[in-house]
């Protein structure tokens, strides 16, 4: 049944061989092959010259010592909704087996079968595969498809212990898949194997793996041109979500599960990218350090108290350092939370990194409203009770909100309420109720302070159709957009109420006659630089969970900081400073009306 066997020596036939045969069911084909095997790979290339042969294909099967490789042409792949691609042109590279000596030579065999009854014509290439070795610091290119993947050899040199493995494509699809494996036999470079071990990443036009020296690779890239997969995963606790995505991530190697900035990415340990989670420090040790300028102004005005000082009893802004111990401590929080997602970065594990900026931003707008109302601002219970809801409903966004109109409207409703009922306690100081006569006084007081007083009391007029316009914009904003990330837009409209009350506050602060001590100007002028320039390295956007894992990859870019800390790492930094010079305004921008008597202080 064999019709022939055939041995070259590969320094006869050292670049490449062809042969062209006419293959039916009782016509097979063997061919045996041998050759010094050093650092070269081999690959094998077969395409079908004849019409027709899907319905009865070619099976080839190479035999090598450790390893054995077989397809068949046609190849057919498989796409999304099980869409069938036949692909007449296929090409493989052999695995290269351990040799004990540069010039050991090796033996594979070619058996090539077919079940069709009709003669099918096809061209099979032996050759050798250029640059299969990989070095550092050294580009080639390459070209690779569904049906013909590529993998090359790398070997860690004396004195490299990490590198990174770039991949660049000037074509944006198809999607491709770009692996780490150790070097072993068999090689998985196909679609549907290419996750079975080692690293891998989807790619539409750039990838990048960080590899450890605990590895001797093999770099493969193969092309699937139909989809690239996002994977989601959920779990109650934070710490618990993070240690298993990074379990998973480990376990399985695949890199499509955190959106890390692969071209900036240094691990450390069973962490991806340690410089992601080093930069977060800032947060927790300037937020340290404002617990202890904190404590120094609280133990300075006990001791005022104590000597029955008169402007510590009688004059200036009361003094409540509670608050205030707790933003430095959520600012110390927001640090490990930061941490916590930057472990593997993804939609669902956002929501930890937003946490406690609802937080922040809430003891922020309470520390404000304190210095005017300290006799009726909100209960520690009442704040805290309202802040866990912000969360839970950040938690609601992110399980429910993506597309479900139902979810944004009654959000938008609860939104809405929410502000009317908050602006009005605000504005009443509290001296209101909610009863069945609330729409009749509403009624009333519109009459008569609108109405029939049109030169009233303007504050009203002002602040209530600012609340109500600004409400209600952002309230059509979610609604018509729908946005994907709703945790951004609930901290978007936490971080925009706060501007707008402490523009408030310091524009009322003016109108009052008081004035802003050089300290604290001090402290604004730098914070807004520092936040300028931190918000410029905020929207450098290296990556995005809001696409797929492949186009967020389109989006990394190198670290421009010692070669270890990326665009991100400044913005954590630099915001971290900004938020730091941002609490100390809040503690120092009343010091001038220390020595003014408490009821000559305005209220507003």
């Amino acid at each position: 049944m064999i019709r022939c066997v055939q041995t070259f020596d590969w320094y006869c036939m050292y670049c490449m061989s062809f042969y062209l045969d006419t293959l039916s069911f009782s016509n097979p084909f063997a061919l045996s092959l041998s050759l010094p095997w050093q650092t070269e790979g081999v690959r094998v290339t077969v395409n079908i010259l004849s019409e027709g042969a899907e319905s009865s294909p070619i099976l080839f099967v190479v035999r090598q010592k450790q390893a054995v490789l077989s397809f068949q042409v046609p190849l057919i792949l498989r796409g999304l909704y099980q869409r069938k691609y036949p692909y007449a042109h296929v090409g493989r590279t052999l695995c290269q087996p351990p040799t004990r000596s540069l010039t050991e030579t090796q033996y594979f065999f070619v058996d090539v079968s077919t079940l069709s009854s009709l003669g099918t014509h096809y061209q099979l290439r032996i050759s050798r595969v250029d640059s299969f070795t990989l070095h550092t610091d050294k580009k080639f290119s390459f070209t690779a498809s569904p049906s013909q993947p590529q993998y090359f050899k790398y070997v860690f040199p004396d004195g490299v212990d990490t590198v990174i493995v770039k991949v660049n494509s000037e074509m944006t699809f198809p999607c491709s898949v770009m692996s780490i494996q150790d070097i072993q036999c068999p090689v998985y470079d196909l679609d549907n194997n290419v996750a079975f071990i080692g690293m891998y990443q989807t790619m539409t036009k750039t990838a990048a793996i960080t590899v450890q020296v605990k590895y001797t690779h093999t770099l493969e890239i193969s092309v699937n041109r139909y989809d690239c997969r996002i994977h989601t995963w959920w779990v109650a606790s934070v710490l618990l979500t993070c240690s298993c995505l990074l379990q998973v991530v480990n376990v399985t190697g695949n890199q499509d599960i955190c959106y890390y900035n692969f071209l900036c990415a240094h691990p450390l340990g069973n962490l991806s990218a340690f410089n992601n989670i080093l930069s977060n420090l800032g947060y927790v040790m300037l937020g340290l350090l404002f617990l202890l300028i904190v404590l120094q102004r609280d133990i300075i005005h006990s001791r005022a108290l104590d000597r029955n000082d008169l402007n510590a009893l009688e004059c200036g802004i009361p003094k409540h350092f509670g608050l205030f111990y707790a933003m430095g401590t959520a600012l110390m929080m927001e640090g490990l939370l930061s941490a916590c997602y930057h472990v593997c970065p993804n939609y669902t594990n956002f929501q930890f990194d937003t946490s406690f900026m609802y937080m922040i931003a809430g003891l922020c707008v309470l520390k404000l409203y304190q210095k005017r109302h300290p006799d009726i601002n909100a209960s520690a219970y009442t704040a805290y009770a309202c802040l866990a809801a912000v969360i839970f409903f950040s938690v609601l966004g992110v399980v429910f909100g993506k597309g479900n109109m139902v979810f944004w409207i009654v959000f938008s409703v609860l939104h809405i309420l929410a502000t009317m009922l908050l602006s009005t306690q605000l504005y009443y100081m509290g001296r209101w109720r909610l009863d069945s006569g609330i729409l009749r006084r509403i009624v009333y007081v519109i009459y008569t302070d609108c109405i029939r007083q049109c030169s009233g009391p303007i504050q009203l007029i002002t602040d209530m159709h600012c609340v109500v316009v600004f409400c209600l914009s952002r309230a059509a904003y979610g609604l018509l957009k729908t946005p994907n990330d709703f945790a951004s837009y609930l901290l978007a409209i936490a971080i925009c109420n706060l501007l707008l009350y402490f523009a408030f506050y310091i524009i009322m602060k003016l109108r009052s006659g008081e004035r802003i001590q050089c300290m604290a100007m001090v402290c604004i002028l730098f914070t807004a630089v520092v936040w300028g320039f931190a918000l410029f390295f905020f929207f450098q956007g290296l990556s995005t969970w809001q696409k797929t894992p492949a186009e967020s990859r389109e989006h990394n870019r190198d670290c421009i900081v010692l070669s270890f800390f990326d665009d991100h790492d400044i913005w954590h930094f630099l915001s971290s400073i900004a938020m730091f010079g941002s609490f100390l305004v809040l503690l120092t921008m009343d010091d001038d009306l220390d020595n003014v008597q408490r009821d000559k202080i305005f209220v507003f």
